[in-house]
Formats: structure tokens, C-alpha cells, sequence
């Protein structure tokens, strides 16, 4: 019998609206539980979805999930080669039709597989295969009730979006409060941070945090360090930058001693993110005095780490714009780290929340703290020995600072007001979100923002923060009847 023809995409609407299949349970019996589909990789190669929370069997994984129309794709496509595809935990297809039990990823794991076909009717299968994917709004950014969203008052639109705005900005302090006590936890059993993925139990998350916990100034820095080259990383890198804040850590940075330090953490930076090109490595005799001045620091402080190095397969620079690759991030990054070891940035800002009264002329002093100029080696370079005909201007500009403003210093220091018990500081810092103007070129806030027929807000950052979250909580996951726009508008 041939198998009806059905894309990826209408499978990946299946995920989404696991809800409807019943109880699942992998193909060798073992119960699944999806705690958080994650978030839909639609512009990346590697897995469909990424930094989902599975329970199989008594166990919770945090990981990704490759959706494939038949088991035998998984080595069609090559995934059990691709680096890419070593944190999969769950391995999702339609037809499996010897009924396997396990894919095997390159280092060697073995993955359950759910099979959704045993899940589904007949009929389904045979509606899914007249489905076009226009059909799949998720996809487009476009809102399923955009043809009744006319009707909506745009007083009830913008109320929406205000709540939602709200939510997003508590989920980011959220967030930071995770990690805080992460690193609190850390800190007190002495070790360092694993290697593997962990999640802390339910009794340390659910600890209320205080200052004896959090007296430490490293912490605070740490965490900031993370989000802000997290930030610098944009959508395609944010995962590789994070990870290389947490491998190339504070306390490391803090043991080299250099003339020229911020060359010093760019040699750091670039060799634990495995940047350098092997033949940069091998023949030294063409190589420019920067490059030489970056392997001699690496070589003077390589000794101290004992760490990880990331997989170079992890950083993206397909379809990148040269001002946002991860060498030119990771400049601008070094520089920051300047600032916040030897310049004590994160007090400078405190000051600055307590003594700029006007909340707008606030906004600009902090802004240019993270607008960072080009300079040296990586002024004339996107790459490493590549010269380039035009000069970099900016290796943060003022578009990217304004990102950082909005996902990290708003609930970092929402937070660690919070924390010291200084409410009108964190006041303040509504008020500053409350005010925020940015211009995006964030497709989800255009898309949604003209389904919801609101093009005249899109600079006003706490609606394009509801925007966001409006499509990432409820649009994308067909949460419509909890939503106040959606309930609006179906009934």
C-alpha cells in the first residue's frame, strides 16, 4: 500500500496540538509526557524543534525534537551523522513501519521514537494530505482569527498587548531568578557547572531568594555576562554565546593578566568557541600580528582553563549578515567584558537608575553604554585573515543596544531590585519599558502586528513585546480560547 503524501509541516501542527492525540507513548511502551514543545526551528538547519521538556517513563529531558514523515528519514536525511542532532530526545514520525524502537545519534545515544500514526484516524491521515501550508498560520506569523480581528475594538487589542507585554517582561525575571539560584546552588556545593543539560529539583527552585544567598557580586555579574552575550548572539547564535559565557566563565577571565586584556578575552573567546580556522593553527609563517598576539595570549592562559570547548559546528554563519557573525560579536563581547570586570559596568548603571530622575534622557545614558565602536583588527575584518574593502563602524550599534536594553537590563535590574528591596528602583524600571521606543525588523512583530491591523504601534516596546508573546504562547501553540484577543474574536 503506498503511504499518503503528507508534508513535515502539517506534522509539526500535530506537535503543537498534542493535546488532541490522547495518552502517547514511545514506540517501546514507556509513557510521554510534553511538558514544552519548544520553540519551532524554521530558519536553522538541525532539529524542528528546539529546548523542549519531555517526561518519559519517570524521567524529564530537556532537549530538541526531529519530526520526520518515516523513521527510516532519520538516516535518509543523515541526522544520525549531523552534530547538529546530538541533543535530540525524542524522535517523532509518522509511519514506522518495523515498528523500531530507537534512533542513534553520532555520539552514539539511543533516542525513543513516538509514532503518530498510531494516534491518528483515518479520516485525519486523509484531510492532512488536501492541506496546503498556507493553511498552517504558524508558519507565516499570521493569527488564526486575522479575518475577525476587524471586529475587535482596538482598545481591547491594546489591553491585550499591555498584559502580554507584562507577562513577557516576568517570564525574562523569571528567567534570571532560575539562573540566579543556579549559580547560588552551585556556589554552595563548591562545584562547577556540568557539562550535561541538569535540572535542579523542585524544593532548590521553589527556595525564596534573599540577600544572605545572593551575597556574592560574581553572581549578579555572571548571570548579566550570559544574557548580554546571549543578546549579542541574535537569533541564530544566542545559544553558542550563551554557552560559551558559561564555559569561558567569570572566575576564569578574572585570572588573566594581560597589557592589551581585551585582546586577551578575544583569544580566550575565540579558541573555547573553536573559531580559529585549523590552518591559521598549522602555518604560522603569513600570519598578521594580531593573530600572532591572540595565539601567544591563548598559549600564556590556556594553562588555567580546564573547561569545555564548544563544537565549531555550533555557530552559525549561513544567511548572516557580516556585521552579525560571531567574530564580530564576540569583539563587541570582549569589550563589554572590559566594562564589567575592570570597570565595575553593573555599579554604573545602579548609579545611573538612582540618579537620572528623566526617565528619557535615562534611557540614552544607558544606551550608549552598550553601543560599542569598532576598532583594531576586527574594524577591517569580518573573518579571520580576510581583509574587507569597508570599514566596520560598529560592533554594537545602536539597534542591537536597544535589544539589550529590552531583554536584559529590564528584568535583570527588575530583578535585582527586587531582590535588595528597593521597589521605587524597580518601579523606575517600568516606567522605563513603558516609555521604550525601538525600531525592529522582527518578522513575528510585523507579521503579527499587521494581522492584528496595529502597523502604527510597532516602535512602542511593550505592544511589539505582547506581539511576541501573543504568537509564542498562544497563536503558535493554538491556545486561542485563553487568549483575550482570540476569545474575542470566535466568539
Amino acid at each position: 500500500m503506498e503511504l499518503p503524501k503528507v508534508t513535515e509541516e502539517i506534522l509539526y501542527e500535530q506537535w503543537i496540538n498534542h493535546k488532541n492525540l490522547g495518552a502517547l507513548k514511545t514506540a517501546g511502551g514507556e509513557d510521554i509526557e510534553i511538558l514544552d514543545i519548544g520553540m519551532f526551528n524554521n530558519d536553522e538547519a538541525g532539529p524542528d524543534f528546539r529546548n523542549t521538556r519531555i517526561r518519559i517513563g519517570n524521567f524529564v529531558f530537556i532537549g530538541d525534537v526531529e519530526i520526520d514523515i518515516n523513521y527510516n528519514d532519520w538516516v535518509n536525511h543523515g541526522h544520525n551523522i549531523n552534530n547538529k542532532y546530538n541533543k535530540v530526545i525524542l524522535h517523532v514520525s509518522l509511519f514506522n513501519k518495523q515498528s523500531h524502537q530507537y534512533v542513534y545519534t553520532r555520539d552514539g545515544r539511543k533516542v525513543p521514537t513516538l509514532v503518530l500514526v498510531n494516534y491518528l484516524e483515518q479520516g485525519l491521515i486523509d484531510l492532512f494530505c488536501k492541506k496546503i501550508e498556507k493553511d498552517n498560520g504558524f508558519l507565516h506569523n499570521q493569527l488564526k482569527c486575522h479575518d475577525s480581528i476587524k471586529h475587535i475594538p482596538e482598545s481591547i487589542k491594546i489591553d491585550a498587548l499591555l498584559k502580554l507585554g507584562m507577562e513577557r517582561l516576568n517570564k525574562k525575571c523569571e528567567k534570571i531568578v532560575l539562573r540566579l539560584k543556579e549559580l547560588a546552588y552551585l556556589n554552595s556545593l563548591s562545584c562547577k557547572e556540568p557539562a550535561v543539560a541538569y535540572q535542579m529539583s523542585p524544593e532548590t527552585i521553589a527556595q525564596n531568594i534573599n540577600y544572605s544567598d545572593l551575597h556574592q557580586k560574581d553572581i549578579w555579574e555572571q548571570v548579566f555576562y550570559e544574557l548580554i552575550f546571549e543578546a549579542l548572539g541574535y537569533s541564530k547564535n544566542k545559544i553558542p554565546m550563551n554557552e560559551l559565557a558559561k564555559a569561558a566563565d567569570l572566575k576564569f577571565l578574572r585570572l588573566l593578566n594581560s597589557e592589551n586584556i581585551v585582546q586577551c578575552y578575544e583569544a580566550v573567546l575565540f579558541n573555547i568557541g573553536n573559531l580559529f580556522n585549523e590552518n591559521l593553527k598549522s602555518d604560522s609563517s603569513n600570519l598578521s600580528d594580531y593573530i600572532k598576539g591572540v595565539m601567544k595570549c591563548w598559549q600564556n592562559s590556556k594553562g588555567f582553563y580546564d573547561g569545555n570547548v564548544l563544537e565549531d559546528i555550533e555557530w552559525h554563519f549561513f544567511k548572516l549578515r557580516p556585521q552579525n557573525f560571531p567574530t564580530i560579536r564576540i569583539a563587541g563581547g570582549a569589550r563589554f567584558l572590559d566594562s564589567l570586570i575592570n570597570k565595575n559596568l553593573i555599579e554604573v548603571i545602579i548609579r545611573k537608575i538612582k540618579e537620572i530622575h528623566n526617565i528619557e534622557v535615562l534611557i540614552n545614558s544607558i544606551r550608549n553604554l552598550f553601543v560599542i565602536k569598532a576598532e583594531g583588527y576586527w574594524r577591517e575584518h569580518y573573518v579571520f585573515e580576510k581583509p574587507i574593502k569597508s570599514e566596520i563602524k560598529y560592533f554594537v550599534g545602536a539597534q542591537r543596544a536597544d535589544e539589550i536594553i529590552i531583554n536584559v537590563i529590564f528584568p535583570f535590574f527588575t530583578v535585582y531590585f527586587d531582590v535588595f528591596g528597593l521597589p521605587n528602583y524597580s518601579k523606575k524600571i517600568l516606567q522605563m519599558y513603558n516609555i521604550f521606543k525601538q525600531k525592529s525588523d522582527n518578522k513575528i512583530i510585523s507579521d503579527v502586528a499587521a494581522s492584528l491591523e496595529m502597523e502604527q504601534y510597532l516602535e512602542k516596546t511593550i505592544l511589539t513585546q505582547g506581539m511576541i508573546e501573543l504568537f509564542r504562547s498562544y497563536c503558535s501553540k493554538s491556545h486561542c480560547t485563553e487568549c483575550i484577543i482570540g476569545e474575542s474574536a470566535f466568539n
